[in-house]
């Protein structure tokens, strides 16, 4: 059955951002979990940093992310499954919202306990072409207790989204400020961003 992508393009259009629950199944997420690069994440991840390019740094203060890059040419099957529903969604939301999207680049994201991301907007200033924002979370049974919610700051006031399995957030690169709260447990994410270029993988 294909996937229902009106939801992402409706809330999109009419509010910035949309939020859809169930876009991978469990047994999806329990299979991407799986994986050696999220079991074993301290061998291959490394620390996010702020910034792009020369002005790239490291900053504790600011985000506490481990990240791994997906290179499309060799990923596996069980991630290749969210890269090509995510290449559907890119020509659906083309169609109905007459952009102009053409790639996307995506990391596999894991925030440890005490791990945050203070508020930011993910369009650099100098390089304009992330023009939507796309997480999937990964997190089994997570309760409000657990913390690590995405805020969105929203024009009525801040939106906090569990980071449930399965959920995905899509909003506005450009638009919207948001942050990612203290988490209180190993808080996954596949995190990325649909451009109106070729991605450039890891840039």
């Amino acid at each position: 059955m294909e996937p229902d992508f009106e939801p992402i393009a409706d809330g999109l259009a009419e509010r910035g951002f949309a939020i859809v629950h169930g876009f991978l199944t469990p047994a999806e997420v329990a299979d991407i979990v799986q994986l050696d690069s999220f079991t074993n994440h301290a061998a291959s991840f490394r620390k996010a940093g702020i910034g792009k390019d020369q002005q790239k740094q490291i900053n504790e203060a600011v985000r506490g992310d481990y990240i791994h890059w997906i290179d499309k040419k060799t990923a596996l099957p069980e991630l290749v499954l969210y890269l090509e529903r995510l290449q559907q969604l890119t020509v659906f939301l083309n169609r109905s919202l007459f952009l102009s999207l053409k790639d996307f680049e995506i990391h596999m994201t894991v925030y440890p306990p005490g791990a945050f991301y203070k508020r930011h907007i993910d369009q650099f200033k100098k390089d304009d072409h992330r023009i939507l924002s796309v997480i999937c979370y990964l997190n089994k049974n997570w309760v409000p207790e657990d913390g690590g919610q995405l805020r969105l700051y929203l024009e009525d006031g801040p939106l906090d989204i569990l980071p449930t399995a399965g959920t995905l957030v899509c909003f506005r690169s450009d638009q919207l400020e948001h942050e990612v709260l203290l988490a209180g447990r190993t808080r996954l994410s596949l995190t990325g961003w649909i451009l109106d270029r070729y991605a450039d993988i890891g840039a």
